[in-house]
């Protein structure tokens, strides 16, 4: 390592709060460089000595963190104002001061840590998992052609990370929207041959007030997915089912 690389310093702007009822406030912070450093590398150094850019003595900054290889989608924040996985964002790769800011769609508990309760709470509005019984053994399961895997396995690479509902302008508090990662696991669990047996229930979430219809078709959602999960093109055809749905639920009444 040069000494120029030593002496360098990574300016950080980080918006803070206490609690989850405190109001924000900002807070700068000088960390050494490294070389290959990302956003967690930087909250580390402030974590091993949380002193800010005045000199003062201060609390660590929180936020979460587990994976550490973009897998578990916890480390979710708003850097530079875009969404994104701290872990895999590099900071020689930014315009400094870095800011970092917790996602807004969701309730701040401390600092960087948000609730993501509201994406959980959809999986189980969509019922998403696959239905066995679980008390003796299935035998193999059914069989999936190559093409529909690779089709499936798009779906499954999404870690509730909740920056499809962060860039979504229509999953806010005014609107029951349930966003775009709920509609890509409707789409994930409806393809799955015993997942489907659930399809219609599913359905019923999709041409419900929490669904399609208060998808505003922004497209944010496909751009700032940190998987490329193909959510909008999930969408365009959870809106045909959901058509079809509601069409054969009306002609069978």
């Amino acid at each position: 390592m040069t000494a120029t690389t030593v002496d360098k310093l990574v300016q950080l702007k980080v918006r803070r709060k206490d609690s989850t009822t405190g109001e924000s406030y900002w807070e700068e912070f000088s960390v050494p460089f490294r070389t290959n450093m990302n956003v967690i590398s930087a909250l580390m150094e402030i974590q091993k000595n949380p002193v800010n850019a005045k000199g003062e003595k201060v609390r660590s900054v929180a936020w979460e963190y587990n994976c550490l290889e973009e897998v578990c989608g916890a480390c979710s924040m708003r850097i530079n104002g875009k969404v994104r996985q701290a872990c895999s964002t590099l900071v020689d790769r930014l315009e400094q001061p870095i800011t970092l800011e917790p996602m807004d769609t969701f309730p701040v508990e401390k600092d960087l840590v948000v609730d993501r309760s509201r994406m959980f709470n959809a999986l189980q509005k969509i019922k998403g998992w696959v239905p066995i019984d679980g008390t003796y053994g299935l035998g193999s399961g059914p069989l999936i052609s190559a093409d529909h895997q690779q089709e499936a396995y798009k779906y499954s690479t999404c870690m509730t990370c909740g920056c499809c509902l962060e860039a979504c302008p229509n999953v806010n508090s005014g609107s029951p929207f349930i966003g775009p990662q709920a509609m890509g696991q409707v789409k994930y669990f409806n393809m799955h041959p015993t997942g489907s047996l659930q399809k219609n229930e599913r359905l019923e979430v999709v041409i419900g007030e929490e669904g399609i219809a208060n998808c505003g078709s922004s497209q944010n959602c496909v751009q700032v997915c940190p998987k490329g999960i193909p959510l909008t093109t999930a969408i365009a055809e959870l809106n045909r089912d959901g058509n079809r749905y509601a069409l054969w639920s009306w002609l069978k009444k």
